[in-house]
């Protein structure tokens, strides 16, 4: 049996509501990129040591499906899984789920690739072992 996706909790700030009440669509992208860091940090990938080495980790699609909007005091959780894409690319597939009920708020499928100084794209062995765990 796989393991349990990386999940982590958050609450909507007031702040990020738009007028209607519920949170800004654009926000939801946030959410989402805070936990792939928070993935990366928990499986010992240094995103900032990367960047050092003038490796960059950068997203090239997103796709996102809105179901539910999330409102004012909502705790919730983010899920991350990663899926290989190819030699080169990758996917973070993620949830966005309300406490509360479970109930599925936003899915998600983030490709990335990871770039060497020259912007050339390039392979990252230390991001090997994230997809030897799945």
């Amino acid at each position: 049996m796989p393991d349990a996706p990386f999940q982590v909790t958050l609450e909507v700030r007031d702040y990020e509501c738009d007028l209607q009440g519920i949170v800004n669509n654009s926000v939801y992208q946030q959410y989402l990129e805070h936990a792939r860091h928070k993935f990366l940090k928990a499986k010992n990938i240094d995103f900032a040591a990367l960047t050092a080495q003038k490796i960059h980790l950068v997203v090239i699609k997103a796709e996102l499906e809105y179901k539910q909007s999330l409102k004012p005091g909502d705790e919730f959780t983010v899920s991350v899984e990663m899926e290989r894409e190819g030699r080169i690319r990758w996917a973070f597939v993620q949830e966005i789920r309300r406490k509360a009920d479970d109930k599925l708020m936003l899915k998600g499928r983030i490709t990335g690739a990871s770039l060497n100084e020259r912007g050339r794209p390039c392979l990252v062995d230390q991001l090997e072992p994230l997809f030897n765990d799945l």
